[in-house]
């Protein structure tokens, strides 16, 4: 994986494992044109875990706990 997709050396090796299973099983329904999931968004959205994860400040930030009211939710249908 580290040849193809070099990012990944920020992941864990869970967080590794966890982006293949979910890499090859996007793979495989990718012929499926019922699948909502896409290969292009299981990598993008791994590949910004470990963008986060290789600057140790902004990883720091993220993991903190926030406070307050943000308001309600708005769901639209």
């Amino acid at each position: 994986m580290p040849e193809v997709f070099p990012w990944v050396r920020h992941l864990t090796s869970e967080e590794l494992r966890a982006f293949t299973l979910e890499l090859v099983e996007a793979l495989s329904d990718a012929a499926e044109p019922d699948v909502d999931v896409t290969t292009q968004e299981v990598i993008a959205g791994w590949r910004a875990t470990a963008r986060i994860k290789a600057d140790p400040a902004r990883y720091a930030q993220v993991r903190k706990a926030t406070g307050g009211d943000y308001g309600p939710v708005e769901v639209s249908a």
